[in-house]
């Protein structure tokens, strides 16, 4: 996390510390030496100030992935300075028409590519699984178990340890389901490689190669990640570092740009990964985006939409037997409608039931994955072999539990409907032989060696009443349950929606079967219910879990009930705990700024947590200065005041950010006097000069070559100084600011005086300045849990 004035990080990742945080800066009275030239010291001097001794101890380290990696805040205000008004004032009419129809030109190739990558990993994942299945089924029906065991848990391992590998020693940012660092950037955290192209590599191939190996994970959480990698490459105009670089891009190499492209590619991610486009877009609103508008809404539902005529045309394709083992009804589509759904009192007493119960496991899920992932993190610290070891052992173990444990089930008699196939013959099935004479079915083979959406599908069919056990449920739903919790946090993508939906549909089905005598919903249809508590009581998610999951199954006469399910699940584990992806945000130490503030916050004032001292500039300023304070501070935003005889008083001239003085100083704009030179550094340098690179490519300091002759000039800053940044008085609440500050999407917010006669900025607030962390650290006789 970032120092005060939002810190960043050297290359190597080792926290650049304020040279001022650790006294340097303070002279033994305990003045501040502020970085102005010798006139302004003159002119502000002062002593004693508000910020002296109170500075930021957060942590500019996050866990990105599975490896910890520097982070700082994105810029997502508008920056009014002189050379951007200059540009907006010049562009032509033919020129904005560009910029919009490029907008809706790159949603358009979202949804195509990020559609095309979900088309990819569903025939991967059904034709490497499907195969691993098949030669496991035949060498059960010859008899010769203990081939198909190894024959099954090589693959699985080979298959694991390939997709570890992939991510310790080429993206360890693509490890977990990347929901969480997505949810972080749309918040305004930036972190190395979280969507580089090596990431989207590693997410789309590790994926296929997780669930391939049969773990308990989903590819729809690595799919909203894959859908932000892939806007954020157009984003920032391709990656020069694999040589895809386009300068028609050149506009949107900026952070609100980009937000809205990532945004539009997460919505992407969920519709390509359920077939859902309104669930998708209503995903993103609900869950990923911290910030919303209606012009938004519209090109993130064109882009999902057209992730849905790529998936429809798809499946129409693979209909004809040309995708493998990839037949009709692919890409999740579980059709349970019925023409005839009816529900008495009964059936929603059974669907309160299901309710509390999803709240209830939803919350103890989550903490156990808390755990689970807290621990994992100290292993990761022993480098990138233990993490392959760990990611072999759980393949190790899912694959034992997945041959072994159908074993102690009892084979059942098949159905004597003709229109069933049993026992199933192929790769995938609803009546699986295993080791049951002819004529037999094993129910629990049935879930287990199946792929987990063939899994779902099994348990969602309305076709199949009384044909899995309540034995069989029982032990399913707890080893899907604890192999979920193992699961993740291992260093391979994987995503959480699919074991919650199965560990739900189990217990569904298993709540259906119990309430059979006073209930007139079939199994299939609790099963769907026992998966929508689930999913409330683990991901909080309410409005968008309901439309996915009706537009994954066709019934729309089910919508009350999965609405009180959900609505019910996710008030009763509230109340435990939060989020899994919110737990997982403060696991990885990401500092994410909630939508509301905490109830202490009312009984503070801006000016209780502005930490420093601060370190300001002058309207015109000696570059030596800015040199100096570039060099010992971690700060990406200076206040710039201008003083007598350039103004009648000193007077808060506005903000310049770190990478806009980079800029500036390399261009050599210095003259000898101070002088206003804004007409001039307006020539030599345009907008597109400011323009931010992609990930790690942006101007350091070192890539600056100016001699001792030049430090003793002077250049003008207010060309590129954002004269209207957002100020706050010292006075107004913390909660208040704090709703201000996360509503605007805001990098920096300056806290001013209420009273004449003192300088004209108090301090700054960033966002760590907001967090928990450095609150508490300051008033540990707070209590954060009261509400008041």
């Amino acid at each position: 996390m970032e120092n005060k004035q939002d810190g960043v990080s050297n290359g190597d990742g080792d926290v650049l510390h304020d040279i001022e945080n650790e006294g340097v800066l303070l002279d033994g009275k305990g003045e501040i030496r502020r970085n102005w030239s010798e006139s302004s010291e003159r002119n502000m001097s002062y002593a004693e100030p508000l910020l002296v001794k109170r500075t930021n101890t957060t942590s500019q380290i996050a866990i990105i992935g599975a490896n910890l990696s520097p982070i700082e805040s994105l810029d997502y205000e508008i920056f009014e300075n002189e050379i951007f008004n200059q540009d907006w004032r010049s562009r032509k009419k033919i020129q904005i028409i560009q910029y919009v129809i490029l907008k809706w030109g790159f949603a358009l190739i979202i949804g195509l590519g990020t559609g095309l990558v979900g088309l990819f990993n569903n025939i991967s994942v059904e034709n490497i699984a499907g195969f691993k299945l098949l030669m496991t089924t035949t060498l059960m029906t010859q008899h010769r178990y203990v081939e198909a065991f190894v024959a099954y848990a090589g693959i699985n391992v080979v298959l694991a340890a390939a997709a570890a590998a992939l991510c310790a020693f080429i993206a360890p940012a693509a490890a977990g389901s990347g929901i969480p660092e997505v949810k972080a950037y749309l918040n305004g955290v930036d972190a190395h490689s979280i969507l580089a192209p090596s990431t989207l590599f590693v997410k789309i191939f590790g994926s296929v190669l997780g669930v391939s190996a049969g773990f308990v994970v989903g590819k729809e959480g690595p799919m909203v990640h894959t859908g932000a990698c892939i806007a954020n490459l157009l984003g920032q105009g391709g990656s020069r570092k694999y040589g895809l670089t386009w300068n028609w891009l050149r506009y949107f190499k900026n952070d609100r740009d980009r937000r809205d492209m990532i945004t539009c590619g997460a919505a992407a991610g969920v519709a390509a990964a359920f077939r859902a486009p309104v669930g998708g877009v209503l995903s993103a609103l609900e869950e990923a985006a911290s910030w919303w508008r209606s012009a938004l809404l519209w090109r993130t539902f064109f882009t999902t939409a057209v992730v849905a005529i790529v998936l429809r045309a798809a499946i129409q394709f693979c209909a004809t037997g040309k995708c493998g083992l990839f037949g009709e009804g692919g890409l999740i589509m579980y059709d349970v409608g019925s023409s005839k759904v009816t529900y008495s009192a009964g059936d929603v007493l059974a669907a309160i039931l299901l309710g509390v119960i999803g709240g209830v496991l939803g919350s103890v899920y989550n903490y156990l994955v808390d755990k689970v992932v807290r621990t994992y993190s100290i292993i990761y610290e022993k480098g990138a072999v233990f993490k392959i070891i760990l990611v072999v052992t759980i393949a190790l173990l899912t694959s034992c539990c997945f041959y072994f444990l159908p074993w102690i089930a009892t084979c059942k008699p098949c159905p004597t409907n003709e229109s069933v196939i049993c026992p199933s013959v192929d790769e995938s099935g609803e009546y699986k032989s295993f080791q049951c004479k002819p004529g037999y079915y094993n129910d629990l083979a049935s879930l287990f060696l199946n792929t987990n959406d063939d899994a779902i599908r099994n348990l969602f069919s309305s076709r199949i009443t009384k044909e899995f056990h309540i034995s069989s449920l029982f032990i399913y739903f707890g080893t899907i349950f604890f192999l979920g919790i193992a699961t993740y946090g291992i260093a391979v993508p994987s995503g959480l929606f699919i074991p919650v939906i199965l560990a739900g549909a189990a217990y569904g089905r298993l709540v259906g079967r119990l309430f059979e005598p006073i209930v007139k919903l079939d199994t299939g249809l609790f099963a769907l219910l026992g998966a929508a508590s689930f999913l409330g009581g683990t991901m909080r998610m309410t409005v968008s879990i309901c439309v996915i999951l009706l537009e994954l199954t066709n019934d729309l006469l089910l919508l009350p009930l999965v609405m009180l399910v959900l609505l019910i699940s996710k008030s009763v584990a509230d109340g435990f705990n939060k989020g899994v992806y919110d737990q997982i945000l403060k696991i990885k130490g990401l500092p994410y700024m909630e939508s509301h503030a905490e109830p202490y916050m009312r009984t503070l004032a801006a000016r209780d947590v502005v930490s420093g001292p601060l370190v300001t500039f002058s309207g015109i300023e000696k570059v030596g200065n800015i040199l100096h304070a570039l060099e010992t501070t971690g700060h990406n935003g200076f206040p710039v005041i201008d003083e007598p005889p350039f103004s009648d008083a000193a007077e808060l001239c506005g903000l310049v950010l770190r990478s806009h003085l980079l800029v500036l100083l390399k261009g050599k704009n210095f003259t000898k006097d101070r002088l206003f030179m804004g007409r001039s550094i307006s020539k030599r340098i345009s907008a597109l000069d400011f323009a931010k690179a992609g990930s790690g490519k942006g101007m350091k300091l070192e890539d600056l070559d100016i001699n001792e002759e030049e430090k003793n000039m002077y250049v003008d800053l207010h060309p590129i100084t954002n004269a209207s940044p957002y100020t706050v008085l010292e006075t107004m609440s913390l909660a208040k600011a704090a709703i201000l500050f996360r509503q605007l999407g805001l990098r920096h917010m300056c806290v001013v005086p209420k009273s004449q006669g003192r300088p004209p900025v108090v301090g700054i607030l960033t966002r760590h300045d907001f967090m928990p962390g450095h609150i508490l650290g300051l008033y540990p006789g707070i209590n954060p849990h009261k509400e008041d």
